[in-house]
């Protein structure tokens, strides 16, 4: 029998670039589905899982992984058969590794500052010059994006492994409503991400 892989998710969160690939991939999992902030994820089982309680985590057989980035290339190394990443010795692979990991580098640490300043922090806890300061930094690692994007599709050319990553995190800002309205080409790089068969169906989990 088929052992399945388990993935560990949120809703709105970095497992929805898991859910995207998996699904890609066409490979067959089962979802333990929690929400953002979850206190579930704040109990002592849950903690051997990810110790700081957070998702995504995944289980493939006597495998458990987290972070994001990490588990993207797990899976594309051991179970993509070659697909959504250039070889070794590809001249796009440099490339490649730099877009994969352009999300957590310079995109999702200002949405992260901008999330809990606007959303999760209480009034009397929120600065204002943090947000200002987050909202400067993702436009211009956004401007970055629209740059890359002026002639080609995908950031490396063909839709890849950095698509998921840095793609979805292109598309979590635009979900914040941030300004990028003068940025055509990332906006319309993140519709074309948007009307994949896999995307929508991890967005819809």
């Amino acid at each position: 029998m088929e052992v399945k892989m388990k993935l560990y998710f949120a809703p709105n969160s970095r497992a929805v670039r898991i859910a995207w690939l998996l699904e890609e991939l066409e490979l067959s999992y089962t979802l333990e589905k929690y929400s953002v902030g979850d206190r579930a994820l704040r109990t002592p089982e849950y903690y051997k899982l990810h110790p700081m309680g957070r998702v995504p985590v995944l289980e493939d057989g006597n495998v458990k992984i987290y972070e994001s980035g990490a588990i993207v290339q797990y899976l594309l190394a051991r179970h993509s058969d070659g697909k959504l990443q250039p070889q070794i010795k590809d001249p796009a692979f440099p490339d490649y590794l730099q877009w994969l990991h352009y999300a957590e580098g310079s995109i999702m640490q200002q949405v992260n500052t901008i999330v809990v300043e606007t959303i999760l922090l209480p009034p009397e806890k929120k600065n204002d010059v943090n947000v200002a300061r987050a909202l400067k930094l993702l436009k211009i690692a956004l401007v970055n994006v629209d740059n890359r994007l002026k002639d080609r599709d995908y950031l490396t050319g063909i839709f890849s492994g950095a698509d998921i990553m840095t793609g979805h995190a292109c598309y979590a800002a635009r979900r914040l409503k941030v300004d990028i309205s003068d940025l055509i080409n990332l906006n319309q790089y993140i519709n074309r991400l948007l009307s994949r068969t896999a995307l929508k169906k991890a967005i819809s989990l």
